[in-house]
């Protein structure tokens, strides 16, 4: 798969970094393997209790490194004290915001831990922020988003954008896995100014409560491609959710990739495996990511391009079953 980083509207900062992460790491192939590792705030350490030794971020850092990952997403504190050791072998990505899972979801802010000026210190070649889209509180989180875009535009280092529909209004129009609130969520980020957009695997379920346009029956295939579409110039990741059968994962690594996403950020489906499992699903990964076709960005995958403004005919109207 060849994406070009250029007429993304980045500066040469952004460009080197991200080049830098997608053609020397990973299957230097312009395709990109993320490891997610905020799980210890974001749910707490029962995430490490199918694989224990994923409780500890050198355990973490090291697999990532021999399961060639193009990078992997470090909260704060996990980065300050333990990515020196492992700096130069595998990008770093600082997460920028984070919250814990015990408060309510239905008004969800993820409040800022850290800098953009103290991700660069560390080394690393982006930067994650966590957005609530939807939420009842997203005056907060948009002029939070404010600050830390200015700021990456200001050190040149790219922003990604965990874009995740959450809170009660969603709760109420479909659900956060609806094809609407996750298309909605890459098309928020990009309008804001995400350099990349992390989403999740959207439901083929639909339901009365999205708007009238998004009551079509789909193929998986074209809707991740109209996510593609609705995220414009950002780049798109998919992500893998909590640990799910392999067979499932790899079809829809394949689907994602054939669709226009750049690449894949798992983590639970990696850490929760033993060492050796982990790094066979890592090489699977890297299967899917090397044979991932060119030329597919944004385009339509099954010769049925949907988008809000066309349609499919009327006989793919879902109506309100």
């Amino acid at each position: 798969m060849t994406l070009s980083l250029h007429n993304r509207g980045l500066g040469t900062g952004k460009l080197t970094r991200l080049h830098r992460m997608l053609y020397q790491y990973g299957n230097r192939n312009g395709t990109l393997l993320l490891l997610p590792y905020d799980h210890g705030l974001e749910h707490g350490p029962r995430d490490f209790a199918a694989n224990p030794e994923s409780a500890d971020p050198h355990y973490v850092l090291d697999l990532a490194i021999r399961a060639r990952f193009n990078g992997v997403a470090l909260q704060i504190g996990q980065a300050r004290k333990c990515y020196a050791s492992f700096a130069g072998r595998i990008p770093l990505v600082v997460k920028l915001n984070g919250k814990t899972e015990i408060p309510s979801d239905d008004a969800p802010l993820s409040p800022l831990n850290a800098t953009v000026e103290e991700a660069v210190s560390l080394g690393a070649d982006a930067v994650g922020y966590t957005l609530y889209v939807g939420s009842s509180r997203q005056a907060d989180d948009f002029t939070a988003f404010r600050s830390v875009r200015q700021e990456c535009e200001r050190y040149g280092i790219p922003l990604i954008v965990w874009a995740y529909p959450r809170g009660a209004d969603i709760a109420r129009k479909g659900g956060r896995d609806s094809f609407y609130a996750v298309d909605y969520a890459a098309r928020v980020a990009a309008e804001l100014g995400a350099d990349v957009v992390k989403v999740n695997w959207p439901s083929p379920v639909t339901s009365p409560q999205v708007p009238e346009e998004y009551r079509v029956h789909l193929s998986d295939a074209d809707r991740i491609s109209a996510i593609v579409r609705s995220a414009g110039s950002a780049l798109v990741l998919l992500s893998g959710g909590d640990l799910a059968d392999t067979a499932v994962l790899l079809e829809r690594a394949g689907i994602a990739l054939r669709a226009g996403a750049v690449g894949l950020i798992f983590g639970r489906n990696v850490l929760k495996r033993t060492s050796g499992e982990a790094l066979e699903f890592a090489e699977q990964l890297r299967g899917v990511l090397r044979r991932s076709p060119e030329g597919q960005a944004g385009g339509g995958v099954d010769g049925q391009e949907w988008s809000v403004v066309g349609r499919p005919d009327a006989s793919g109207v879902a109506g309100d079953r």
